[in-house]
């Protein structure tokens, strides 16, 4: 008697394709986490550039730095005077100006597609605290994944699962 092997049998097939399923199910899924990583990482860098430019503006207006305190959320307030271009304004009009330009930027009305904001981060809010020379500005958004919350850090923004922060202090 002789026995010929003649291709793969059905259950030989079948192993091969479970391991296959499952090797792409895990690619997929890496996929998914990689793309949650990078969103979050851009998230943290936005907040990052918008902390630095309230700092910079800051700086530029020492004069008038008490008046950039407080909590920011929500659409900016019109202001009364556009401070760019070859416009000539107060240093009030200029704190004004600048607070509005910056929520614009980090509520993301900076960037729209039709009537939806598309730039900025998720639902954030800045909080702008001075004591004397020292400044302290904690921007909080909601980010993708639930973390753990120590309360203590900061009181800005909500005190959601999934909150971020980004705090800098600095001396002006």
């Amino acid at each position: 008697m002789k026995k010929y092997g003649k291709g793969f049998s059905l259950i030989e097939v079948m192993v091969a394709l479970v391991i296959l399923v499952i090797g792409l199910i895990g690619i997929f899924n890496l996929h998914i986490v990689s793309k949650r990583g990078s969103f979050e990482s851009f998230q943290q860098t936005q907040a990052s550039y918008y902390a630095n430019d309230i700092i910079n503006r800051m700086k530029l207006n020492p004069t008038q730095i008490a008046n950039y305190a407080g909590t920011y959320s929500g659409t900016p307030s019109s202001v009364s005077k556009q401070c760019q271009g070859a416009a000539i304004c107060s240093s009030s009009e200029m704190v004004a100006w600048d607070l509005y330009e910056w929520q614009t930027q980090f509520n993301g009305a900076a960037e729209t597609v039709g009537t939806q904001n598309v730039g900025g981060l998720d639902t954030p809010t800045a909080c702008i605290v001075i004591n004397g020379n020292n400044v302290s500005v904690t921007i909080a958004w909601k980010g993708i994944r639930e973390t753990s919350i120590d309360s203590a850090v900061s009181d800005c923004g909500s005190t959601t699962a999934n909150r971020r922060l980004y705090s800098l202090q600095t001396v002006i």
